[in-house]
Parts: C-alpha cells; sequence; structure tokens
C-alpha cells in the first residue's frame, strides 16, 4: 500500500497548539505529514522562516512522520513534488469555511488529483489564531497554554527585543 501523505500548509507565525492538535490528529489518518510553511512576499511575518521551523521542530520533538520545509509558488504543485495527494486544513469558524472553501476549490480546478481535507478544531482551541496570540503577546499578555513553551518563550523574547530598539 501506497505511503498516504498530506501536506499542512500555512505561515505557522507562529505555530499554536490549535495548529498541533490538527497535526496529531491528522498522524491518526495520514502515514506522513509534510508541514508547508509558506513563504509569502505579501506578507510580513513576526517570526523568519529558520525561526518557524525550528519552533515547530522544538513543539513535535519525538512526533513520528513528520517532514517540515517551506515553499513558494501554487500549493498544488508543491503537492505533487512532495508525492501527496491531499491538502489538510483546520477549521475554526465559517469565516475560516468560507475561504478555506474557495481556496479547495481553486485547487480542485487546478489539479483534480488533489484532495482537499478539512478537520474541525478543538472547541477549546476555537477563538484562538496566530494575529490574536500574537497581538496579546506584544501587549505583555500571557498566551501560555495557548502556544508550545518555546513559542511563548520566542514570543516573549521578539517583543522584549522589539520593544528595546
Amino acid at each position: 500500500m501506497d505511503e498516504r501523505r498530506a501536506i499542512y500548509p500555512g505561515t505557522f507565525d507562529p505555530i499554536t497548539n490549535g495548529h498541533l492538535s490538527i497535526v496529531r490528529r491528522g498522524l491518526k489518518i495520514f502515514d506522513k505529514i509534510i508541514i508547508a510553511i509558506l513563504n509569502n512576499p505579501n506578507k510580513v511575518p513576526l517570526f523568519t522562516i529558520e525561526e518557524r521551523t525550528e519552533m515547530i521542530q522544538e513543539a513535535l520533538k519525538g512526533a513520528p512522520n513528520i517532514e517540515i520545509d517551506t515553499y513558494d509558488g501554487l500549493l498544488v504543485d508543491y503537492a505533487v513534488e512532495k508525492g501527496a495527494c491531499v491538502i489538510l486544513r483546520g477549521l475554526r469558524a465559517m469565516s475560516d469555511f468560507e475561504y478555506e472553501f474557495q481556496m479547495a476549490l481553486m485547487n480542485r480546478k487546478l489539479n483534480r488529483d488533489i484532495q482537499s481535507v478539512f478537520l474541525m478544531t478543538d472547541y477549546k482551541w476555537f477563538y484562538t489564531s496566530s494575529t490574536i496570540i500574537k497581538e496579546a503577546a506584544s501587549f505583555g499578555g500571557d498566551v501560555s497554554g495557548l502556544v508550545p513553551p518555546i513559542v511563548d518563550k520566542k514570543l516573549k523574547e521578539k517583543y522584549k527585543r522589539l520593544k528595546n530598539t
């Protein structure tokens, strides 16, 4: 039987416990998950790709069948390049669904062999996002419990450094 590979794409700026929940649950369905960090020139991330990769590696240390990679360009082309036929996405609210539905339809038009699979977030992560977490952390808010310990540490270091410049 062929290995069932899924691409889990995102900016992961930073990775949250909600993201990790999707990865862990996805591993119960797929043999391998490739966490694909989007190198998006239209976004200005807080963390570099290297920093995001390091945090993801630390947060998933010991997790089997995980690969962390970066990509730019069309996601369906990247999926083909990596030998994956599934794009794994997490859904929180209806606004996520509308956006993800549009993206899935476009990806389906671009390559009918690549399927989109959606996992609903766990209820405790329903209202969390990387953007909200960064905003709270930037004002000194306690985001522990919403992000892995390495991310909590790096957020504190990053915002302390930014305030001192």
